[in-house]
């Protein structure tokens, strides 16, 4: 058994997490650049936390410019176990409505502008993203946001976009009804497969803001809208989790999914050829198999 620490990452509208105990906000030093912000740690219900939020304290981060392999890295580096990202969405259907919350169990990467991996040249590796998310993280959000009096669906493939912009009818209607998408974001990639890399559990609960622009009677997307939803999913996600740590527990069995050791067969460089930098730079995140 080991300790769990829960790392949440929160997304548009939740910048903290309410009644941490011996709460701090702490600098985190990565090899791969600075995280977002400072990350906020302490203890709820007897359970470690650390919360960082995705596009820093005032949103200063656009999507492209979210430091992704800092944030897994820092998080892994405090000691992190298991991650929850929380994120606003557009839906792509009817009984998905703006205030639901989705437990996504699938992506559709479509970014283009970030890096994806903390491997390389050097030292290459492959991980397995076939279930990207953790099946037992994702069924205690389910869990903590049905007790929460929330309306959550179990399940569903999110569509990341490269963003800053929305998406145009045409890609909507397509990533909807020729790719069978369910939401659509901007952050979950690559910060769900570096999650991977790093062997930490990953879970998405997508918060719902709107309908994109596909939707007849809704039309283009509304930032003032998203906005006023936001606030209310905001209240909904700190709701949310609150009620992790009674539902995860202090002491953490090995992921019944693998996904702590991902990295197992996964380095494909030979000992004495891979590069003592990158070595060096990846000793958090696969220091256990290096």
């Amino acid at each position: 058994m080991t300790e769990t620490m829960i790392g949440v990452i929160g997304g548009s509208g939740l910048y903290e997490i309410d009644g941490l105990a011996d709460a701090v906000w702490q600098a985190v030093e990565t090899p791969w650049g600075a995280p977002s912000d400072q990350i906020l740690t302490g203890t709820l219900d007897g359970v470690k936390m650390a919360f960082l939020p995705r596009h820093g304290r005032g949103h200063v981060h656009s999507p492209t410019t979210v430091p992704y392999r800092a944030n897994i890295d820092a998080l892994k580096r405090l000691g992190v176990t298991d991650v929850i990202s929380v994120s606003a969405c557009g839906s792509f259907r009817d009984n998905m409505a703006p205030g639901d919350f989705v437990i996504v169990d699938q992506f559709i990467d479509r970014t283009f502008a970030r890096e994806k991996s903390f491997f390389g040249a050097g030292c290459v590796a492959h991980v397995s993203v076939a279930h990207p998310t953790c099946p037992r993280l994702g069924e205690a959000c389910d869990a903590a946001a049905r007790a929460s009096g929330i309306t959550v669906h179990r399940g569903g493939t999110y569509l990341a976009m490269e963003g800053p912009q929305f998406s145009t009818l045409a890609e909507s209607k397509m990533y909807r009804e020729v790719w069978g998408c369910d939401v659509i974001g901007m952050t979950n990639m690559p910060e769900a497969k570096l999650a991977r890399e790093a062997e930490l559990c990953y879970a998405s609960v997508a918060m719902i803001t709107d309908y994109d622009s596909w939707h007849p009677d809704h039309g283009e997307v509304d930032v003032t809208a998203i906005i006023a939803t936001l606030m209310g999913n905001a209240d909904k996600g700190r709701d949310m989790v609150r009620r992790l740590p009674a539902l995860l527990g202090a002491d953490r069995a090995p992921c019944p999914h693998g996904c702590d050791r991902a990295l197992e067969f996964a380095i494909l460089t030979a000992p004495e050829a891979r590069d003592p930098a990158l070595v060096a730079r990846l000793d958090a995140v696969a220091g256990r198999v290096l």
